[in-house]
């Protein structure tokens, strides 16, 4: 199908809905935002990052992240980053044409992503797209049933010199941008979106029939909840619901009414055949609801709260009462945790606790390998790039004498030129590899990066909930030095 194009107010707006039959996620919307009406531009900046700290929506502003400015002051900051533009280069815009700053917000699939997860792609989809020239902060929501961020990035950039240019397809490439890194991380996008005027957040409602891969999710739970003994034994489960099962070098299943199949590596998550393989083994632990889960062990572990230093802090009696409930809630969960993964002895939670610590900084460790790797891949490409392009014109350049005329007249070629033999000089190669070459490192890189990152996400998860329930058994034996001596008395 082709894509409409968007009329101007929706293609500054940047709103794009989800295709019929496709998925509902990864959802983006891009908006400038100028001076509003009967408030001035510190308000109305304040205003908007206001909303995004939002403490009951972002964790007590656990949910954050900033880039080259405080999140305190980051209103102030925007507004001095605006006078010193003017001081700079002497220009002043409209009170109707003046874009404070521009925002975007990013939604995922429920389930799909944690909120810290979707943080961190918000910080990445902010670097990459304002190219580190702006200052922005990325507050993440978890008060709605999906998972959203909301990013803001100073309109100014960090030089004071320039403005951010709005150019035609803004939002198309903010989208494009957004899918990419999703794509990245193992999450799945909106193959055909459209614009719509919708509200962002009513995309992703139940109100909707579920997709044929959305009720496959929910048979291979059914299916795994009656405990079969193998993967054979499963299959023979979802044949009996109805499913039609091809067997071969990739499982194929095939629903009620669907024409063509569905492979079940293209489920991705805790679907894809090693992971089914995994959870009848139970060395993959999963929370199931509506055909939508999100891998963890068992059940989520929260961090119990130090009542007595929040108090401290001014805290009322209000609070002590909930925190009091909640602290038996989570005492609850911890029990729960460490009897459904055999752990009620200590000595074999510390020993996991460290195993898992071990295994996730050992992937971080490979991931950011792959990442350095790439980067310089990108950068000698570029170099490579520079050095053909201008390679006959510092011929010239040498051919007359470095003449200072000359230089003067090609200054952006001999410089490029320049850099990119400085850069072939540190690498100490003697013989530049094909730009061909390069790019089979690159994708084999990226194709590598995937693959830990599905590895990753798990391992991340696992090792969060050990060191939480470890530190939430700590604290309830009075093991841990961290606990108040006041706690201790009681």
């Amino acid at each position: 199908m082709k894509e409409r194009r968007l009329p101007p107010d929706l293609r500054r707006a940047g709103v794009f809905s989800f295709c019929k039959g496709g998925d509902y996620t990864a959802t983006t919307y891009f908006r400038p935002r100028h001076i509003d009406k009967g408030r001035s531009i510190l308000a109305t900046i304040k205003g908007s990052l206001d909303y995004g700290k939002n403490p009951k929506k972002t964790r007590d502003g656990f949910l954050i992240s900033a880039y080259e400015c405080d999140l305190a002051t980051a209103d102030a900051e925007f507004l001095l980053a605006k006078r010193q533009y003017y001081y700079i280069t002497g220009r002043e815009q409209k009170r109707d044409n003046n874009i404070l700053l521009y925002q975007i917000r990013q939604a995922f699939k429920p389930g799909e992503i944690t909120a810290e997860e979707a943080n961190r792609i918000g910080y990445e989809l902010a670097l990459r797209f304002t190219k580190g020239r702006h200052a922005f902060i990325v507050t993440t929501h978890e008060d709605k049933h999906h998972i959203h961020s909301h990013i803001y990035f100073n309109s100014t950039t960090l030089d004071c010199t320039k403005k951010f240019e709005d150019f035609r397809h803004s939002a198309r490439a903010v989208r494009r941008l957004s899918d990419t890194i999703c794509l990245e991380n193992g999450l799945s996008i909106i193959e055909n979106p459209k614009p719509s005027r919708g509200h962002y957040g009513t995309w992703l409602g139940d109100e909707k029939p579920p997709s044929f891969q959305e009720k496959l999710r929910r048979a291979i739970d059914a299916a795994l909840e009656q405990n079969p003994s193998d993967f054979e034994a499963f299959l023979s489960l979802m044949e009996a619901a109805g499913y039609a099962v091809k067997r071969g070098k990739h499982i194929k299943f095939t629903g009620p009414g669907q024409k063509r199949g569905t492979r079940c590596d293209t489920l991705k998550g805790n679907y894809t055949e090693q992971a089914i393989r995994e959870r009848i083994a139970n060395a993959r632990f999963v929370v199931s609801g509506g055909g939508s889960s999100f891998e963890q062990n068992a059940v989520q572990v929260n961090l119990l709260i130090d009542i007595q230093a929040k108090i401290q802090m001014g805290k009322g009696p209000g609070y002590e009462r909930w925190a009091k409930l909640f602290n038996l809630k989570q005492a609850a969960q911890t029990l729960i945790f460490l009897q459904e993964n055999g752990m009620t002895d200590y000595a074999r939670l510390e020993k996991k606790s460290a195993e898992s610590t071990t295994a996730f900084n050992a992937l971080s460790q490979k991931i950011k390998q792959a990442e350095t790797r790439m980067k310089d891949i990108s950068d000698l490409q570029k170099h490579i790039a520079n050095y053909s392009r201008t390679r006959d014109i510092y011929v010239q350049y040498r051919k007359a004498g470095y003449s200072k005329k000359f230089r003067a007249e090609h200054e952006g070629e001999i410089l490029l030129h320049q850099s990119a033999k400085k850069a072939f000089n540190t690498l100490e190669l003697k013989k530049l590899p094909s730009i061909q070459t390069l790019k089979q490192e690159y994708a084999a890189l990226l194709a590598e990066k995937k693959k830990l990152y599905q590895g990753y996400r798990q391992a991340r998860e696992t090792m969060r909930n050990l060191l939480t329930a470890k530190e939430n058994t700590d604290r309830l034996l009075r093991f841990s030095p961290t606990v108040p001596d006041q706690e201790k008395q009681r």
